[in-house]
Formats: structure tokens, C-alpha cells, sequence
């Protein structure tokens, strides 16, 4: 069975203690390089989200100085690093998740830099005897890594008496605690049901240490995922097509159930099938410009401006 999340058996062995009057260059490192790498990484790649940013570089910043207090033989209590992720779909928290893990294991906090992203049906059972040996099951899966729980709240059930989330909740509250191997446990969802969530257990909330809020993306971020989402896919926008785009994203913001990014890409995913049947339905050849480029048209065939209209 694997433990919770503990930071001594994942730390690398301990050096030698330095003489009270050394100095030590927190950026020379090598350790910290690489953690200052991941989140140099994290900020050119990811649009928006700069609470989020700031929280990471924190983050990192207090573990890299823990490690410098560790060589003067510096006594220091052992961080909590289970977290919780609030926001809306598609603002990027299981993204983040991945980053949290590379860095903390660049940093040496874990084995690992594996997620492993579960919801309740991965952790509860059906029946009497069934909740335990999945939860377990999952934990195993993330064992020196992360286990990412997205929408959490689900796990706690008041209204049914007979519901076996509390079991899951409550096998996890051991392994956050536990003094065995290394897990590192994040809870995502909306913000507000994750705070009634963690109301619900006052165990549960002690234990996660950083709350971690993902705003929504502006009307010019969500754009600007466009354009990075169709360069990686060598696709681009014509200059009408950008300005429809624009449109578009404004229009479709302001309609039920948009994801942020996902919709963003699912927005995309259609325009790229739009351009597919043109394409295919040419009379003549097409050359590389017309296989990359997204038009106007492509964009405007979307049903969401006929919804508007």
C-alpha cells in the first residue's frame, strides 16, 4: 500500500551542513535551475493566468529556500503541498497540475513528475467493500507523483446517507497525512463548491495548504490560445478570418456552458472541418497556402452566428 504525501524519503540524501558564516547562491544551484526552467517554461507557454503564475513562482521560491535553511542544518517544518485548483472548465488547471508536478520534482519533493487526474467514479464504489480498494487503486497509480481529483465536491454527498464518497475522502485524508512515500494531492472544481466541499471536513481542508484561484480568459487571451492552438497545428488565420474570430469568441462568451480554452479549441476543431469540406470540394489543385490557411468563411459557418443573428 502506497503512503501519503511525505517529503523525507522523496528530498535527495542530505549534504554535508554548511559553516554558519557560508554563503549559498539560491540560483546556482542546479536543483533550481531546473525549477526555475519548468516555470520559465509555464510563462512563455501559457496565456494569461498571472495570479496562477505568481502562486507557482511562490511556491517554488519557498521550497528553494527550504533547501538552502536544510544545509545550514536549519530546523524547519515539513510544507504541506496538497492543493486546491477553483475555476471555471477549460482555464487550465489540469495544465498547471502537470507543471506543479515537473517542478516539484525538479525540486526533489517527489519521485515523479506523473498526474494522474481521476473524478469520483474512479474513487467511489458502487457497493459495500468497493470504495477502499479503488481509492486505493488510484492512489497506488500516483503513488510519488500527483493525483489530480477533478470536481471534488462530488466525493461528499450529504443528502444520501447511504453514499461511500466519505470512505474515499476519508482513505485520502490518511495518505495526505502519512509518513510513507510521496504523494502530492490537488482538488479541483468551481470555486464555489469546492469551498463547501472543504467546509464539509474540517480534516480535509487543514490539509491542503494552497488554494489556487483560475480566472477566466479575457476576450484577447481566448484569441490569442487561438492563434498559438493553429501555429502548433501549422494552421493560421486569414487577416478577415482573425477579425471573424474575434467576433466569434465575443458571441460565444456571452452563450451557456463555454469552457474557456476547450471551447476554444472545440471553436477551431470546426472551422478546421469547415475548411476540409471547401477544400475537398475544390474544382481545381490546392497548394500549401490553402491547406494552412482558415478563411473567413471557415469561421463565419459557424452556427453560433446564425444563434446571434
Amino acid at each position: 500500500m502506497t503512503g501519503g504525501f511525505a517529503l523525507r524519503p522523496a528530498e535527495p540524501a542530505a549534504e554535508e551542513t554548511l559553516d554558519a558564516a557560508a554563503l549559498v547562491d539560491l540560483n546556482a544551484d542546479e536543483t533550481s535551475r531546473r525549477a526555475r526552467a519548468v516555470l520559465a517554461g509555464f510563462e512563455r507557454d501559457m496565456v494569461g493566468l498571472a495570479g496562477v503564475k505568481r502562486r507557482l513562482a511562490e511556491i517554488a521560491a519557498l521550497l528553494i529556500v527550504r533547501r538552502a535553511r536544510a544545509r545550514f542544518g536549519l530546523s524547519d517544518s515539513r510544507p504541506s503541498l496538497h492543493m486546491s485548483f477553483t475555476g471555471g472548465p477549460g482555464t487550465g488547471k489540469t495544465t498547471v497540475a502537470l507543471r506543479m508536478a515537473e517542478m516539484l520534482h525538479a525540486l526533489g519533493y517527489l519521485r515523479t513528475p506523473r498526474v494522474v487526474a481521476v473524478t469520483r467514479d474512479d474513487l467511489v464504489g458502487q457497493f459495500i467493500g468497493h470504495t477502499a480498494p479503488k481509492t486505493k487503486e488510484a492512489i497506488a497509480r500516483a503513488a510519488g507523483g500527483v493525483l489530480f481529483i477533478d470536481e471534488a465536491y462530488y466525493l461528499h454527498r450529504p443528502e444520501n446517507e447511504r453514499d461511500y464518497g466519505q470512505e474515499a475522502v476519508e482513505i485520502l485524508l490518511q495518505e495526505m497525512e502519512s509518513g510513507r512515500g510521496s504523494l502530492a494531492v490537488i482538488f479541483a472544481g468551481y470555486a464555489d463548491r469546492m469551498d463547501a466541499f472543504l467546509s464539509s471536513n474540517p480534516g480535509l481542508s487543514s490539509r491542503v495548504a494552497h488554494h489556487i484561484h483560475f480566472d477566466d480568459y479575457t476576450h484577447d487571451e481566448l484569441v490569442r490560445i487561438a492563434e498559438l492552438i493553429l501555429a502548433r497545428d501549422d494552421y493560421a488565420f486569414s487577416p478577415d478570418a482573425r477579425l471573424a474570430f474575434e467576433s466569434y469568441v465575443e458571441l460565444r462568451t456571452a452563450m451557456p456552458r463555454f469552457a474557456n480554452a476547450r471551447s476554444i479549441r472545440n471553436a477551431l476543431e470546426r472551422c478546421r472541418l469547415r475548411q476540409a469540406t471547401r477544400l475537398a470540394a475544390a474544382p481545381g489543385p490546392v497548394g500549401r497556402t490553402d491547406l494552412i490557411t482558415l478563411t473567413e468563411a471557415d469561421v463565419r459557418g459557424s452556427s453560433v452566428f446564425a444563434q446571434a443573428g
